[in-house]
């Protein structure tokens, strides 16, 4: 689940619907996030490819460990199931279980709806000659709802400035 948010930060509710061989599905040996419009808040809709690095870690988890969670075969297509009884996980436990796996992994609770705002970010302060990056990685259709509620690569370089700048007195 946080590979996949790190690489595709969409929004939670969608990220809960993924269904397998619908909204997730396998084309060429890869995997693709895939919501029609109807399905997504901006009512467009919504194709991915998921960065192959992932592609094994996917398949272990369908052909392994989903198989268990299920607890029964021809049970639900979602792809993200509840370890307390095999059901379709909802986007509330979803949130609850990212935060708590990040939280015991990096020392920081991270919620679902934070790694859209760390992608906005690093999109605006990597994405070099791609100014609207993040609005497309958001699905967003106005550069600035992505800029005034999820870019925060002006904060990081300013707090990079002041550090800058504390260093040089420290060294004085």
């Amino acid at each position: 689940m946080v590979g996949l948010l790190a690489f595709c930060p969409i929004r939670r509710k969608n990220f809960a619907a993924l269904e397998i061989g619908r909204s997730f599905v396998k084309i060429r040996g890869q995997w693709w996030i895939v919501f029609s419009a109807a399905e997504t808040k901006e009512k467009r809709a919504d194709e991915r490819p998921v960065n192959e690095l992932l592609t094994p870690i996917i398949d272990r988890y369908i052909s392994e460990y989903r198989p268990i969670l299920a607890r029964s075969a021809g049970g639900s297509t979602a792809l993200w199931l509840s370890a307390n009884d095999g059901g379709p996980i909802t986007p509330k436990e979803l949130a609850r279980v990212i935060r708590k796996t990040t939280l015991s992994t990096v020392g920081v609770g991270v919620s679902p709806h934070l790694f859209r705002t760390s992608g906005a970010s690093a999109a605006a302060s990597y994405g070099g000659d791609n100014p609207h990056l993040a609005s497309a990685l958001l699905h967003h259709t106005h550069p600035s709802l992505t800029n005034e509620h999820y870019n925060r690569a002006t904060c990081l370089t300013a707090a990079e400035h002041f550090r800058q700048i504390v260093r040089q007195y420290e060294k004085s």
